[in-house]
């Protein structure tokens, strides 16, 4: 049990630790509330880091190994944020267990319609996909092209500048992104 504790896994676990500080830090920007139509709640914030998160995990996936080790490791961290989340608020242990299953729900569910509207051209299917589960459906098209823009800045990064990289995604500016819709 304890050589468990010096693999390769345990090697990464500072990287993934600081990659999703990252990811959690940009989806928590007070622009994306204030002016992105995300809610200022737990659902709010939930869709928010489900949204960050779909972008790296989608780049991820496009690198070689050890990416796609990093990109369950960063499910797993995000994973165990929520759960930290839910006991540090009070959730009792037992139902921390099923809130984490609906969590784990929607999180696939979010990642599924998002990953559909992603593959369409253009920004109305994800703005459609936002404004329904996301934000307001006023400002789904700037939170579209803003993840549009994320996927675009992303897209360049090897393994190495995600895991270096100090802001992951672009500026949220919902004037230039309803200008680009």
């Amino acid at each position: 049990m304890i050589f468990g504790l010096f693999g390769k896994r345990a090697r990464r676990r500072f990287p993934v630790d600081t990659l999703f500080a990252r990811v959690a830090e940009a989806s928590r920007r007070s622009v994306l509330y204030i002016e992105g139509g995300i809610p200022d709640s737990f659902e709010g914030r939930f869709e928010s880091l489900t949204l960050h998160l779909l972008m790296v995990l989608r780049r991820l996936r496009e690198l070689p190994p050890p990416a796609d080790e990093l990109a369950q490791e960063l499910v797993d961290a995000a994973f165990a944020y929520l759960e930290l989340g839910f006991r540090n608020g009070g959730v009792s242990d037992i139902a921390v267990p099923k809130k984490m299953k609906k969590i784990g729900q929607m999180f696939y569910g979010r990642v599924q319609a998002y990953e559909a509207a992603l593959a369409a051209p253009g920004l109305d299917a994800l703005a459609e996909a936002l404004g329904r589960n996301a934000c307001a459906p006023q400002a789904a098209p700037a939170l579209a092209a803003f993840v549009r823009a994320g996927q675009e800045a992303l897209a360049a990064a090897d393994l190495d500048a995600l895991l270096r990289r100090e802001n992951l995604f672009p500026a949220f500016t919902p004037a230039e992104a309803a200008h680009g819709a």
